[in-house]
């Protein structure tokens, strides 16, 4: 195995090596500055084959290649982001973000120490959260094959549960383990105790082998104990009900998807979600939960302060010895108050001494409640000289309620405004998610007063100091990915009401026209259409076509390292070429061209621009290519 890249070594002219963050028998991870997105932090994974002859080297790049490939079909805001793949010094390297967190293993680790696991309540709350990214790629043909506590981050930014560490990297490092490269043996990818028996024995996995995985890391979450003690080896069944006790349903929900065949579990995220509906639980995890564990393990999520339960919520007991006395009182008691001439006395003392001492009680509250008002919920007792017991079932929500988070997702269509109104109470945040283009204006409004915005950047970062925590953002957009428009409440208010209005506008490019001909006052300004271009695994030119007029651009993005040679040249249709650099600015004599060629002197996205050079829509074809450093 090669030794760990030293620490600043600077990979491919820009990924430089802060630290490692992991290593195991496939590979190593890296903590690394893209320094061709701003010094942004990603992940870099290397992948280690077993053996270093020229057979196995080789076809581990195939795979590695066709495999990240599946990667990059992956876009859903809790799996890190695909970025690219490399090869250098004869090592092969995956690029994807970086997730900032702790892993739901170092969370229960942390809760053992004090005596506590996770709650139902939460368990049910990552259940819920986990199933849409699980639906996200089954319905791709992807697998996890890896789902465990190791492999699921807490992220600090929302406070969502992050899956990583796909089993492909592991599955490709582990195909080469046979002396015979030529026939490899089948891999067996997944956890010991996690993975289900189907993927162990025979390396096959399917859409239930992970939500085999799933109820595998809800039930040692709940247990604090690892798979080996809560699996029965000689009845090939889990007894993980002994441990801990949770709600009926949960229980049959979880003990379906651990069933040991694959055909007697739930066959899809969808059947687990509608199980799941039938659960009466609040996912908010400070609220009280069927799981009688005790109160310090009535948890929530890190926000949160722990506190002891409510007295108010502590269910009476129900044992024989706290019941009525069923023993039929003596005939002398049941004597005097069967007789009405002896009961008229004693109900009239009673109703005036109620009376009176009502009259005394009212007079003492109206009395207390003159001092001082208050303008905000306070947490301190009233000083009443009677006290008042505490109604059940009415809490209020205060500014120390647990910190909720809410996600939706937007389709802003450029040109379009999408409005979205709700409310949002204390201590509550609303992330509204879309994707966005370079160079595209954001405009965001807030209709109503007590709600703030924050326009994030996809690194989760304010993209610049004066879309932090404002009632109206105009910009333009900084690069490429998905942003987030947050929303969060003015501190002291309690609930208000919002209207958000979002609008894209694609930029507008001046058409470099052949002749200096002016347009017409009135004709209006012409549309951009921006589209990447992916070159397929192992290739260095892709033919692309497209329509292009007076009134639109067609763009292609092309992203290029420093050095490399690009060449784009027109192949058919009556348009021309004008090419940029990644801060938009055109090359000299590099407008109105058929065939352009040269070495790129930075790092970053070019810009081909093609232009219509007649006033109808017109059909054309590129060729686009690029070779490597020299």
């Amino acid at each position: 195995m090669q030794p760990p890249i030293p620490l600043g070594t600077i990979l491919q002219n820009r990924y430089r090596i802060v630290k490692i963050l992991g290593q195991g028998g496939f590979g190593r991870t890296y903590l690394a500055e893209d320094q061709g997105r701003f010094n942004e932090l990603c992940a870099l994974k290397e992948l280690i084959p077993s053996q270093t002859e020229n057979y196995v080297l080789e076809k581990s790049k195939e795979l590695f290649q066709r495999e990240a490939s599946i990667l990059y079909q992956i876009q859903h805001p809790q799996v890190p982001q695909f970025r690219a793949t490399f090869e250098q010094d004869q090592r092969l390297f995956l690029i994807q973000d970086y997730v900032e967190g702790k892993t739901y293993h170092t969370l229960l680790d942390e809760r053992k120490v004090a005596g506590q696991t996770f709650s139902e309540a939460e368990v049910l709350k990552l259940l819920r959260q986990l199933l849409p990214v699980l639906a996200h790629i089954h319905n791709r043909g992807i697998i996890h094959r890896d789902i465990s506590p190791d492999n699921i981050i807490l992220r600090e930014s929302d406070a969502k549960p992050v899956l990583i560490d796909f089993g492909v990297v592991k599955e490709l490092a582990t195909r080469f383990q046979s002396p015979d490269a030529n026939y490899p043996q089948p891999t067996t990818v997944g956890k010991l105790g996690y993975a289900p028996s189907e993927q162990i024995q025979t390396g096959r996995a399917y859409p239930s082998s992970d939500l085999y995985a799933l109820a595998v890391t809800s039930v040692v979450l709940l247990t604090g104990r690892e798979p080996q003690e809560l699996f029965d080896d000689t009845n090939l069944s889990w007894d993980w009900q002994r441990w801990v006790s949770v709600s009926p349903e949960l229980e049959q929900v979880l003990n379906r998807m651990l069933s040991y065949k694959p055909s007697d579990r739930y066959q899809s995220v969808a059947e687990v979600a509608k199980a799941l509906q039938s659960l009466n639980h609040q996912t908010n995890p400070q609220l009280p939960t069927l799981n009688r564990q005790p109160a310090a393990a009535e948890l929530s999520q890190i926000q949160t302060i722990a506190v002891n339960r409510r007295p108010d919520l502590i269910q009476p007991s129900t044992s024989k010895s706290n019941r009525p006395d069923p023993v039929i009182p003596a005939p002398k008691t049941r004597e005097i108050w069967d007789n009405p001439w002896a009961i008229a006395p004693i109900i009239l003392a009673v109703a005036l001494v109620a009376g009176v001492g009502g009259w005394a009680i009212m007079t003492a509250i109206l009395n207390n409640q003159r001092p001082v008002p208050q303008t905000f919920p306070s947490p301190l007792v009233n000083e009443s000289p009677t006290p008042t017991p505490t109604p059940l079932n009415t809490p209020t929500p205060t500014p120390t309620d647990e910190p909720t988070t809410y996600s939706q997702s937007l389709s802003l269509v450029p040109g379009e405004t999408t409005s979205v109104e709700s409310s949002l109470k204390a201590n509550a945040t609303v992330n509204y998610t879309f994707s966005g283009e370079q160079g595209q204006q954001l405009s965001a409004t807030l209709a109503e007063e007590g709600v703030l915005l924050t326009v994030l950047g996809p690194n989760q970062k304010p993209i610049e100091e004066g879309a932090r925590r404002v009632t109206r953002y105009q910009g333009t957009l900084p690069f490429s990915g998905e942003y987030t428009v947050q929303l969060s409440p003015v501190q002291g208010v309690v609930e208000s009401n919002y209207k958000l209005d979002l609008r894209l506008e694609n930029p507008v490019e001046p058409i470099p026209s052949p002749t200096l001909t002016p347009l017409p006052t009135l004709t209006p300004a012409p549309t951009v259409e921006v589209e990447s271009i992916s070159f397929p695994p192992g290739e260095t030119a892709v033919e692309v076509s497209g329509t292009t007029g007076l009134q639109q651009i067609k763009r292609y993005l092309v992203n290029l390292q420093e050095g490399q040679q690009l060449s784009v040249a027109v192949d058919q249709g009556a348009v021309t070429l004008t090419i940029r650099d990644p801060n938009g600015q055109p090359f000299e004599d590099a407008s109105n061209l058929l065939n352009w060629q040269a070495r790129v002197p930075q790092t970053g996205n070019y810009q081909i621009d093609v232009v219509a050079n007649q006033d109808q829509n017109t059909d054309f074809t590129l060729n686009v290519s690029y070779s490597d450093l020299q």
